[in-house]
């Protein structure tokens, strides 16, 4: 997880993503974003397990993100590179693994809101059939 500095959300943790760029699908999106603020090039995403959208400004400009999470399997480590000028220009103040006890526990603001529900339903009952939307998520 990263910890975002924003003026409008506030600092909040949030999975690595961002916006696609033109004539990308999804997958690829997060692919993409997956590298530049990690450096790991070598997860394979197998299951899309959520979607919602959310309104923010990004640099002034008001925009709503549709957000699809996939579950992919990878070791524990380490982000991979010098990443200190992505993560400048993407506001990440930190990153963290979070261990499941924590994420339940914590008082910090996670992104999406119900992060620690949706893992445990996930470590319960395995990837969902089809994704699980959340709706619009403010």
């Amino acid at each position: 997880m990263f910890r975002y500095s924003d003026v409008e959300a506030g600092r909040h943790w949030a999975m690595p993503g961002g916006g696609m760029e033109e004539g990308e699908t999804p997958l690829a999106a997060a692919l993409r974003e997956l590298a530049e603020e990690t450096g790991w090039t070598d997860l394979h995403p197998q299951h899309l397990l959520w979607t919602w959208e959310h309104n923010f400004t990004r640099f002034g400009v008001p925009t709503t993100q549709h957000e699809h999470a996939y579950l992919a399997l990878g070791p524990h480590r380490e982000p991979i590179g010098d990443l200190r000028a992505e993560h400048e220009a993407d506001e990440i103040l930190e990153w963290k693994w979070w261990p499941r006890t924590e994420l339940e526990s914590t008082k910090e603001s996670m992104w999406p809101p119900q992060l620690a529900e949706l893992l445990r339903q996930l470590r319960l009952m395995g990837p969902p059939s089809a994704p699980i939307e959340l709706g619009h998520v403010q």
